[in-house]
């Protein structure tokens, strides 16, 4: 029997393209198991509940082979996982085609290392690409990251809480902005002196 699965990263994101696919192939709506979860996470409960359904000779089938794992070395051992298992692994959408459900064909194994290998290498890539254009937007002076959600006027406010004692949850409470924003734009806390002279000791 064919099982299907598959992923999107936000819950902004239509899984409908990847369903339909799988329907294409015989699988019913409800052996196919959708997670809205992003690739970065091991927090799949979808994921696992489909690998828990699946029994021997069984496969798992999924749009595109980096639906499955986070990294090659999950990837992989997901299907060596499924295999001592005697369940097989099937893509549709990848240019390099893999059917690990056929233990003996050789060439169906060299095709799960490959494709793997590259979907790691592309997320690698685009990480770094990434990484290159904040380091350019800030050495030209240019904000990155996620947007300010309160005003320097607030962000002040709540420093002088803080250095009155509040706590995060009083801040919070007083000023109506979130904790995550408090923590991302309150500068740190001064650095507290290493001994109680304020000088830090000197190796003998």
């Amino acid at each position: 029997m064919e099982i299907g699965y598959a992923r999107v990263s936000t819950t902004k994101q239509d899984l409908e393209r990847q369903i339909h696919a799988l329907e294409l192939m015989g699988i019913e709506a409800s052996r196919i198991f959708v997670d809205k979860k992003s690739g970065t996470t091991i927090n799949r409960p979808r994921l696992r509940a489909a690998l828990g359904y699946a029994r021997e000779g069984d496969v798992l089938v999924v749009h595109t082979l980096d639906r499955l794992g986070r990294t090659v070395r999950d990837t992989l051992n997901l299907i060596h996982n499924l295999a001592e298992r005697g369940v097989g692994v099937k893509n549709l959408a990848d240019p390099i085609k893999v059917d690990s459900s056929n233990p003996s064909d050789r060439m169906a194994q060299l095709s799960v290392v490959f494709l793997a290998l590259f979907t790691q290498m592309e997320r690698t890539y685009t990480a770094e690409r990434a990484a290159y254009a904040r380091l350019v937007a800030t050495a030209k002076g240019r904000r990155v990251g996620r947007p300010v959600l309160a005003d320097p006027d607030t962000i002040a406010y709540a420093v002088h809480l803080r250095e009155q004692g509040e706590t995060i949850a009083q801040i919070v409470a007083k000023t109506g902005v979130a904790r995550t924003s408090l923590y991302r734009h309150m500068p740190p806390r001064p650095i507290e002196p290493l001994t109680a002279s304020g000088v830090a000791p000197v190796a003998a």
